[in-house]
């Protein structure tokens, strides 16, 4: 599936909520039902192409620096923690998840950022937009079997990262956390 197209699906699902899209903390959030319903709207081999170009944009944010902005953000944040934030990062769309791997001290600049910062209410990560895709092809097809065998497929195919890109330091080395994130440090180090 063509980039463009990928994105105008999660400005589909955004648009639909409104100014509910970027905040994952509530539990009646509704961006997540709403990108279900935009995908299951969809032929099911779009559903598919859909899930295999998520993995390909979500590899393209796995990166050191953002990583570590993550853990900064979250206040610690491992393997599983790094998938569930770049998921949560893809739902608050394409300009932001765009200028967050370019740039991941521009997470400051977002209002869920600064209020966890602030008072800690407000999450980015979520687990995970896959899930969300199978639903949306078992709405449409009443089974999931032909999705895992197209994406494992392609998942085969991909030249995926073993390990981030970027540079890497200790995010615990709150100097050097201040250096390279010092917006983000301004609102979460201690």
């Amino acid at each position: 599936m063509e980039t463009d197209t990928w994105w105008g699906i999660v400005d589909r699902a955004r648009a639909a909520v409104g100014d509910r899209a970027d905040d994952r903390d509530s539990a009646d959030d509704p961006l997540p039902d709403a990108l279900v319903d935009a995908l299951a709207a969809l032929p099911p081999e779009q559903i598919a192409e859909f899930a295999v170009t998520h993995v390909e944009v979500k590899d393209s944010a796995y990166r050191h620096e953002l990583w570590n902005a993550a853990y900064l953000i979250e206040g610690g944040c491992g393997d599983d923690g790094f998938m569930d934030f770049r998921d949560g990062l893809i739902l608050l769309g394409r300009d932001v998840f765009t200028r967050a791997v370019a740039d991941p001290d521009s997470l400051a600049d977002l209002p869920v950022v600064a209020r966890m910062g602030g008072d800690g209410k407000g999450w980015i990560g979520y687990e995970a937009v896959g899930y969300r895709v199978a639903d949306a092809y078992r709405r449409v097809k009443g089974e999931t079997d032909t999705l895992d065998a197209v994406l494992e497929d392609a998942l085969r195919a991909m030249d995926r990262p073993d390990e981030p890109a970027g540079e890497n330091w200790d995010p615990e080395d709150e100097e050097e956390t201040r250096r390279r994130l010092p917006r983000l440090a301004g609102l979460f180090a201690e």
